[in-house]
């Protein structure tokens, strides 16, 4: 009679457990390894969608330094999120307020007369520059300086809702951005930025900050050139930078105007990150050879991210003054990036 040991009786079973577990554990092997590549595609996936291409980046702005020998041009700064307008465009805006035939040719013009004006200078530009893909802007004063300091005692008006409501909505079937522009007055760029932030989370929404109006030691608005330091200038960006975060948007577009050296001051600490991309922007009126001078000592000699530069229908063609054209200014060293019709 053949002997059975425990060994023998079990052996069975142990195969079978042991069977198992082998099958078991090439089972999580396997899943172990697709889940591996799964990670791995959804890491390349997340890459793709994350990451701009910095080697073609990196040639538009070269190309926007244009030709610049002093070695300060492109300036280096943190690669922007993905979705950055600049510099694969490049803006045409116009410039006012809706209350004003004054102040710019936004509200110079009736609705249909603008937009129709605006896209024929967005055509010029494209003819000058197929390089780069070019797109309008409204760009508004939503808070203008006033010579009368007002109930709340800020030396500035705060423009209804409703007109910002206005120009998103003429905005919409051209495919413009619209920009919000703010003169502080005796108020403060963190004051004023603040209570437009509902609209600045908008994806096609976007800033600008006139020093020229803000009066740090009490001046009426529009009776002395005001000023803001770098600090100002961070103010508005860390909001900015908040909102992007925060709404997963692209980056936003800071525009600050200057047309003297003390308009601007510390321009070296003015922050520079993925969220924000800052264009100083050219502004005042006069002859060529007093915004070339202007733009060469301001601009071009205080770097800091993107330039753009303003023109006015009326007081750049005063006397005997032309405009300048987009051949002309795309002469300019760095290129402007930002174009502002006032």
């Amino acid at each position: 009679m053949k002997k059975y040991t425990l060994a023998s009786l079990l052996s069975p079973f142990l195969f079978l457990f042991f069977s198992n577990c082998k099958q078991n554990e090439f089972n999580t092997e396997k899943t172990i390894a697709k889940d591996s590549v799964a990670t791995k595609v959804t890491q390349v996936k997340k890459k793709a969608i994350t990451a701009i291409d910095t080697a073609d980046y990196n040639r538009r702005m070269i190309a926007l330094s244009n030709k610049d020998t002093t070695g300060r041009w492109p300036v280096k700064t943190p690669y922007p999120l993905p979705g950055a307008l600049l510099p694969y465009n490049r803006i045409i805006a116009f410039y006012g307020n809706l209350y004003s035939k004054r102040m710019g040719v936004l509200g110079e013009y009736p609705k249909a007369e603008m937009i129709e004006k605006l896209q024929g200078e967005v055509a010029k530009w494209k003819a000058a520059d197929s390089t780069v893909n070019t797109i309008p802007a409204l760009h508004y004063i939503a808070v203008s300086a006033q010579g009368a300091p007002g109930a709340a005692n800020r030396y500035n008006m705060r423009m209804p809702f409703k007109q910002i409501d206005t120009l998103l909505n003429w905005a919409k079937p051209i495919n413009a951005l619209v920009f919000l522009d703010i003169q502080v007055g005796h108020s403060t760029v963190k004051e004023e930025v603040s209570q437009l932030v509902d609209y600045l989370a908008l994806p096609n929404v976007h800033l600008g900050i006139d020093p020229e109006f803000s009066m740090k030691e009490g001046h009426v608005p529009g009776k002395k050139i005001g000023t803001f330091s770098a600090d100002d200038i961070n103010d508005a960006i860390d909001i900015l930078a908040k909102i992007v975060r925060e709404k997963k948007l692209a980056p936003k577009v800071l525009v600050i105007h200057r047309f003297t050296q003390g308009m601007v001051t510390n321009y070296k600490a003015i922050k520079k990150v993925p969220e924000v991309q800052i264009v100083m922007d050219m502004d005042g009126f006069g002859s060529q050879v007093l915004k070339r001078s202007t733009y060469l000592r301001y601009i071009f000699r205080e770097p800091v991210q993107f330039t753009g530069f303003k023109l006015f229908y009326k007081n750049d063609n005063w006397n005997d003054w032309k405009m300048y054209t987009p051949e002309q200014l795309l002469q300019f060293t760095p290129k402007p990036i930002y174009i502002q019709y006032q």
